[in-house]
C-alpha cells in the first residue's frame, strides 16, 4: 500500500513537472496570450484533464512558473558563499541576484509578463515570498550592525527591491552588468550609518 501511494506521488510529481517545464518554454516563447492549452498538453504528451487536474487553468500554471522562477532567484541568493560584513553581502546578493535574474526568460516571466497576467497584488507576495525577503533580511541585518541607516525597513526593501528589478531589466536589454552594479553599489554606500 505504501508503494503504491509512492508510485502515485512519483507519478503526480512526474507530470506537474512535465507542466511546468512545458508551460516555462512556452510563456517565454510565446507570452502567456500566445500560448494555448492544447499547446501545453502537447509539449507535454498529455491530456487537457492532466492539466486540468494539476491546474485550474492556464493562469494557475503560469502562475506556478512564476513562483518556481522567484524561489530559483531566491535560492541563489540563499545558497551563496557566506559575506561576513552585512554591506558587503548585500553587495554580493545584487550581483547573485542580477546573474540569476539572467538566466533567459526568467526577466520577462517575473518582470513583464508576471505583473501583466497575475497583477502587481498577486506579484508583490511572490516577491515577498523569495527576492524581497532575502533582500529585507539582509537589509535588516545591515541596519541591526549599524551598516547602513536605519530606516523603515518594508519601504527600505520595496524601494531597492524596485532598483533591483529595474536594473535586471536593463541587463536583460543589453546594459553592463558592471555598470548595473556599479549604480546599485553606489545607492548601497549612500545607505551607510
Amino acid at each position: 500500500m505504501q508503494q503504491e501511494r509512492r508510485r502515485q506521488q512519483d507519478r503526480t510529481d512526474g507530470t506537474r513537472a512535465a507542466l511546468l517545464e512545458a508551460g516555462r518554454m512556452l510563456f517565454v516563447e510565446k507570452g502567456f496570450a500566445g500560448t494555448s492549452t492544447p499547446e501545453l498538453v502537447a509539449a507535454t504528451g498529455l491530456t487537457r484533464g492532466a492539466l486540468y487536474h494539476h491546474y485550474a487553468d492556464k493562469r494557475a500554471l503560469f502562475a506556478a512558473v512564476v513562483e518556481r522562477e522567484a524561489q530559483a532567484a531566491a535560492e541563489a541568493i540563499e545558497t551563496m558563499p557566506s559575506v561576513n560584513a552585512p554591506l558587503d553581502a548585500l553587495r554580493v546578493g545584487s550581483r547573485v541576484y542580477l546573474e540569476a535574474m539572467s538566466v533567459p526568460g526568467r526577466t520577462r516571466l517575473l518582470l513583464l509578463d508576471g505583473p501583466a497576467v497575475l497583477g502587481l497584488s498577486e506579484m508583490d507576495e511572490i516577491h515577498a515570498r523569495h527576492g524581497n525577503r532575502t533582500l529585507r533580511q539582509g537589509l535588516e541585518a545591515a541596519m541591526e550592525s549599524g551598516a547602513i541607516r536605519r530606516l523603515p525597513l518594508a519601504v527600505t526593501t520595496e524601494m531597492l527591491g524596485a532598483l533591483f528589478d529595474r536594473a535586471a531589466l536593463s541587463v536583460a536589454q543589453g546594459a553592463s552588468l558592471e555598470d548595473a552594479l556599479a549604480v546599485v553599489s553606489a545607492v548601497l554606500d549612500g545607505l551607510r550609518a
